[in-house]
């Protein structure tokens, strides 16, 4: 049990392979997935957000990942998991992190979906910059928010 696929990507998530990746074995009755995406803000100074640039140690966030995502299969008795974190630009509106879980039962896949996605934001290696219309850029703060 615990099928597990790691990705950091340049360019967009490839949504539907993801999906795809969890799905089709029929004893896992629940399958969450959770896209995080560029929130539109503004500046009241540097007006729009226009994109958030991510940046990685990647041998070690692929290694922290793949860690987080086997634990999760052990946690929360998962048969598949799937996380993919965007690297280089994101622009407003499109999906910098995928996490896509399938379990026997809803609630814990629910569960381990909340949980990569906390502890991801916590632990791993990626940080982001916001970048705004007049092109000041400034480093994005790790903040626990739900």
């Amino acid at each position: 049990m615990g099928d597990v696929r790691v990705e950091l990507v340049r360019g967009p998530i490839p949504v539907a392979q993801v999906r795809e990746f969890v799905s089709g074995d029929p004893s896992m009755g629940g399958t969450v997935t959770f896209e995080g995406s560029t929130r539109a803000e503004s500046d009241p100074q540097h007006g729009p957000l226009v994109r958030l640039d991510y940046e990685a140690y990647e041998s070690m966030a692929r290694r922290q990942l793949e860690r987080l995502a086997h634990e999760a299969v052990d946690r929360f008795s998962a048969g598949k998991i799937a996380v993919v974190h965007r690297l280089g630009s994101v622009p407003v509106g499109e999906a910098s992190v995928m996490i896509a879980v399938a379990c026997g039962h809803r609630a814990k896949a629910f569960e381990a979906c909340r949980w990569l996605i906390d502890t991801l934001k916590k632990d791993v290696p990626i940080w982001k910059k916001d970048v705004f219309e007049d092109g000041f850029v400034k480093w994005a703060e790790v903040r626990n928010v739900d």
